[in-house]
């Protein structure tokens, strides 16, 4: 139950990590656009595995086979379906995990929820379930040209990109396997996190998203507010501990008279401690957030667990894994943020 994402713009999905498929079907999106196929699987090759060696060396192509709702490269305005097959499961690095539950994954909680669960790399509840959210939001970019969605990783454990994003070249960001756009930071990150993976351990960091272009007066005033579905979105990110947005929990250090944002004659404002949206509306600032996720919970190390009988076992993760999720999630981010602005324009439109 409950599975679609979104109002108008709305995505379905399917599939598990160790499945014949992952794959979903999008509504909602607007008759006769122009889809560039290649660009949405540039994406997609953005999100995959194996892309460097900071990250998990499963090797999937993640190549996206469009069903429906595509005629001559133009979007039909009926449902658009699609499939991304997995090719490189490794299914018998979970048999140790047949019947104990991994601490910190989703193990105990679906197996409560449902009375049965998929041990292969924790079947739905895998961060391989992206993939699908990516092609959703591949689309979703391409309804939306005039605006830009930018993330990147601003912190790897303890390692924090000081500078705001105002002063940093975003372009950069793909320039090196971190995606931080400072150079020396990135270099850092990408040590650490070498370092961590040798010690069959793991690390979190944060995020940051920069939305530059939207216009006034999408959102809703009260319980679609576009900050709380933003944050809805993200939180629905595997290992997400934490959203914000603006000034985020700096600004409750903040006085009134620091925080306000002041006007200027056009409407823009002095300052944007806001994050761009002003009473669950964007304001036509820019809308910036950060993420924060927590260290991916497998490690390489021997830990005390539990089993479906409640008794106390030791475990030891197996298999392909990523030592920090981060790098991975900058596409993930964006693609869920498109998705949430491509809703909101749809709603606006319908209002008008």
């Amino acid at each position: 139950m409950f599975h679609p994402f979104g109002k108008l713009y709305q995505l379905t999905t399917f599939g598990e990590s160790h499945g014949a498929a992952l794959g979903g079907i999008i509504t909602g999106c607007p008759a006769n656009q122009l889809l560039d196929l290649e660009e949405i699987q540039y994406e997609l090759s953005r999100r995959k595995p194996g892309q460097s060696s900071i990250v998990t060396q499963r090797k999937e192509a993640d190549e996206v086979e469009f069903l429906s709702g595509i005629f001559e490269g133009k979007t039909t305005g009926t449902p658009i379906g699609f499939i991304i097959r997995n090719q490189n499961q490794k299914s018998q690095d979970y048999s140790h995990n047949v019947d104990a539950f991994r601490p910190s994954h989703a193990d105990f909680t679906y197996y409560k929820k449902y009375g049965i669960r998929d041990y292969r790399g924790g079947g739905r509840s895998s961060a391989r379930e992206t993939a699908n959210w990516v092609v959703g939001g591949a689309v979703a970019k391409q309804m939306l040209p005039q605006i830009s969605i930018q993330a990147y990783v601003s912190s790897v454990g303890e390692i924090f990109l000081e500078k705001p994003y105002q002063a940093l070249d975003l372009m950069k960001t793909e320039e090196n396997i971190v995606r931080c756009p400072d150079e020396n930071t990135a270099q850092q990150m990408i040590d650490y996190i070498k370092q961590v993976r040798k010690e069959g351990d793991t690390v979190g960091g944060t995020v940051t998203c920069v939305i530059k272009n939207a216009p006034v007066g999408w959102g809703e005033p009260v319980f679609d507010k576009l900050h709380a579905r933003l944050g809805q979105a993200m939180l629905s990110i595997n290992a997400v501990k934490g959203f914000e947005y603006g000034s985020g929990f700096c600004g409750s250090k903040m006085r009134g008279s620091e925080h306000n944002d002041l006007f200027n004659p056009d409407g823009t404002t002095q300052t944007n401690l806001s994050g761009g949206v002003q009473g669950g509306i964007s304001n036509g600032m820019d809308i910036y957030f950060r993420v924060a996720f927590k260290p991916v919970a497998t490690l390489m190390q021997t830990q005390l667990t539990i089993n479906q009988k409640g008794e106390k076992v030791e475990m030891q993760g197996k298999g392909r894994h990523d030592p920090c999720v981060v790098p991975r999630a900058v596409p993930i981010v964006e693609a869920l943020s498109a998705m949430v602005l491509l809703d909101f324009k749809l709603i606006h439109q319908a209002f008008q």
